[in-house]
């Protein structure tokens, strides 16, 4: 048993995050575990862009209120204490509700093959797609 090295907190890359979004890697896969695990805080309004995993992704949301959809399905609200999976290869995004922080555990495999990227990244959500959570329901 070892503790692990805390890495420090990063800024979210503007080509894949719309606002204000920090990461706090937890770990990277060390073989033969795939496990990636990371706490992500989102500034209100901030979000991801549309992507996939591979091999799916699980969000447990421990502070504020955040929102979260599969491509052509409605805006989902998450608030403390929810746990959402999508599903491998689902498009999806997730981030801040407009008017509130949201923070999120971000949890996921590894393919564990080079040649399969673990996450494909898309475009990002416009104002249209994140101001639809107006018509949003509870997750």
């Amino acid at each position: 048993m070892r503790f692990l090295e805390k890495t420090p907190s990063a800024k979210a890359p503007p080509e894949r995050f719309t606002g204000d979004v920090w990461v706090d890697t937890i770990t990277e896969a060390q073989a033969p575990s795939r496990l990636r695990a990371a706490m992500v805080r989102f500034a209100p309004g901030a979000r991801t862009a549309w992507h996939r995993h591979a091999v799916g992704q699980t969000l447990h949301v421990t502070e504020g209120i955040g929102l979260v959809q599969s491509r052509g399905g409605e805006v989902l609200v998450m608030r403390p204490g929810d746990t959402v999976h999508t599903p491998p290869g689902e498009w999806h995004w997730h981030g801040a509700a407009p008017d509130h922080f949201m923070t999120h555990l971000a949890l996921s495999d590894r393919t564990g093959d080079p040649a399969v990227p673990d996450v494909e990244w898309g475009e990002h959500v416009s104002e249209a797609e994140y101001e639809h959570e107006g018509n949003s329901s509870e997750a």
